[in-house]
């Protein structure tokens, strides 16, 4: 429970709030997830206990359910808002985007942070990689101010999806443990846009705290 209401809860009401996804489905192994979601209305798939990741389990739904493009959202991201979806979907009107997700400037403090995935583009948006480490070197100390991190959001064509599912892990993909390394691997265009603000990814006690304490900020206005 974050606020009043538990957080996945948070992340499939700001996904809904978009009006750019229909329908907004919760995929889980869990029988406890599945039951609090029941409880409030939010339509549940069953996966796979061994999917190796998230995109991996929306591949279980999208053989259910057809459609164009498949979002996978991390049920672990309760202060996003229903802002983040149009760049996310904004970039498919461009005919060579396969794959697209989301990336902010990073802020100082999470620069030498591993937790803190950052992300290098060309001029054009693709990702030429992602990592832990803090890339790009600042090999001279130059004072280098253009840190990205990455949001774990992301956004597939229905080809790029199967595609990617198909592929076993790659050598890149489990030294990071790192997914979307699989799709650069094989050659797989994934493009970057911007968010509109940063995210709290609740992995900790802090950052719970942390989130509640947006969250309820947010009830105050």
């Amino acid at each position: 429970m974050i606020a009043g209401r538990p957080m996945v809860e948070w992340v499939w009401r700001a996904a809904t709030a978009s009006g750019l996804m229909d329908p907004v489905i919760v995929a889980t192994d869990s029988e406890e997830v599945a039951a609090v979601c029941r409880e409030r209305g939010i339509p549940v798939a069953m996966t796979s206990a061994t999917c190796p990741s998230g995109s991996d389990r929306v591949r279980e739904v999208a053989r259910q359910i057809d459609a164009d493009i498949y979002v996978n959202i991390q049920g672990d991201e309760p202060t996003l808002t229903a802002e983040f979806f149009l760049p996310l979907l904004a970039l498919f009107a461009r005919p060579e985007v396969e794959v697209s997700t989301l990336a902010v400037r990073c802020p100082p403090e999470e620069i030498d942070d591993p937790n803190a995935v950052k992300v290098v583009t060309a001029l054009d948006g693709r990702a030429l990689y992602f990592s832990r480490a803090t890339i790009p070197f600042d090999r001279d100390g130059a004072g280098f101010s253009g840190y990205r991190k990455h949001l774990g959001i992301y956004a597939y064509r229905k080809a790029a999806l199967e595609r990617f599912a198909a592929l076993a892990p790659s050598p890149l993909e489990l030294a990071e443990r790192l997914e979307q390394l699989r799709l650069l691997e094989n050659g797989i265009a994934l493009y970057v846009a911007e968010a509109p603000a940063d995210t709290i990814g609740v992995d900790t006690e802090a950052d719970l705290l942390r989130a509640e304490a947006v969250l309820m900020t947010r009830a105050e206005q």
